[in-house]
């Protein structure tokens, strides 16, 4: 199920305004909601949801699962970083971040004990999108706000802010036709198996190489999001299935490309995520064959999930699933200082900056945060 399936409004109230209110979950009501160039809603037919105001400050936690890759890292760093600004450090009275791994019971557990313990908004990089109903009802009794973001779940009845992963995926796909055209042989490096991004991303790619018209042998592998990964993934499968004519990966693209320089692989068309080494790697190689896309899941959603918090806290409107924008760039568009950071050889993910909702992460102000959990 596709997030697109998932914002479908069912006109269903989830709860009432009352005198026990916040023991009935949010009050599901029209728009506009708050701050509409920033919430922007995932279509006309998105609900919104509308909690009774608290008074600040606040105890808010991020809840993450899946930790081993650079996107969560930075995730973590940016959440970080944003509670550090004193435009939102001065709504908090408690902060938390934990990661939990990518046991679902454990991720639910988290949530539960959040919850338990009072706090006021819980936001959550879902492990997987089914089994939140249970989480969802105690929230309600307890008048916690949850918001997914990244990965989403199956329900209308969560908060969620989020980026189009299926198109992402056609983007992806249509630009390798649009540069090799429609035969020939395609690598596919998915993310972690079992996450609604690796599929959404795998279902738009595939309904692009896969349709009317197309004839490309397709080699699947997994990479898990990661450079080392995605590397070892990409060299093994040059070993076992010689010279591929193009690559769609969702992840740990900088790994991928050193496994062709290290193979001795051809540079070939390749649409990959939005790392900060990948973009630099587009560039330097670019007149050598590296015809490269870069697309952008950035982990900077999570500080919209945030800020969507504090206005639901505060008893404003928002929409039940927000819906950020994909922001792509290309071997021959690209501008170092906007789109990539020439001097900066960390790991990291480039695309970091929310104009209409007034944020905009730097390297430095990242790099001072750990991706470790803040108790």
């Amino acid at each position: 199920m596709s997030v697109r399936n998932l914002i479908v409004a069912t006109g269903v109230t989830v709860g009432l305004m009352s005198g026990v209110a916040m023991a009935a979950g949010p009050e599901v009501v029209s728009g506009p909601g708050a701050d509409p160039a920033c919430f922007v809603p995932w279509s006309d037919s998105t609900s919104y949801f509308k909690w009774p105001a608290k008074e600040g400050p606040y105890r808010i936690a991020v809840v993450n699962g899946f930790v081993g890759n650079v996107w969560r890292i930075q995730m973590i760093q940016t959440a970080k970083a944003y509670a550090a600004l004193p435009e939102y450090g001065d709504n908090l009275k408690e902060f938390k971040v934990v990661s939990v791994g990518t046991d679902m019971a454990a991720q639910l557990g988290a949530v539960e004990d959040f919850i338990n313990q009072g706090f006021d908004a819980v936001l959550i990089d879902p492990n997987t999108p089914k089994g939140w109903d249970r989480v969802i009802r105690l929230a309600n009794q307890k008048g916690t706000i949850l918001i997914a973001f990244d990965n989403q779940v199956e329900t209308d009845k969560m908060a969620g802010v989020a980026q189009d992963q299926v198109i992402m995926g056609v983007q992806g796909g249509q630009w390798l036709v649009d540069h090799i055209g429609k035969k020939g042989k395609l690598l596919e490096i998915r993310g972690v198996p079992g996450f609604s991004a690796d599929q959404e991303r795998h279902d738009g790619f595939r309904s692009v190489v896969e349709g009317d018209g197309m004839d490309f042998e397709i080699v699947e592998v997994v990479g898990n999001w990661a450079p080392g990964d995605s590397q070892k993934a990409t060299a093994d499968a040059i070993a076992a299935h010689g010279h591929f004519d193009g690559i769609f990966t969702q992840g740990g693209t900088n790994g991928t490309v050193q496994a062709l320089i290290d193979a001795g692989h051809p540079f070939v068309p390749i649409a990959g995520e939005g790392e900060n080494l990948y973009r630099i790697q587009m560039a330097e190689f670019a007149d050598q064959g590296l015809k490269g896309f870069s697309y952008g899941q950035s982990p900077a959603q999570v500080a919209i999930a945030m800020k969507e918090a504090l206005a639901a806290l505060k008893g404003e409107p928002i929409p039940q699933l927000v819906k950020i924008p994909n922001p792509t760039t290309t071997y021959d568009t690209m501008e170092a200082g906007v789109d990539y950071f020439p001097d900066l050889t960390a790991d990291f993910f480039a695309a970091n900056a929310f104009p209409p909702c007034g944020l905009n992460f730097t390297a430095p102000q990242l790099m001072a945060q750990t991706g470790d959990d803040e108790q």
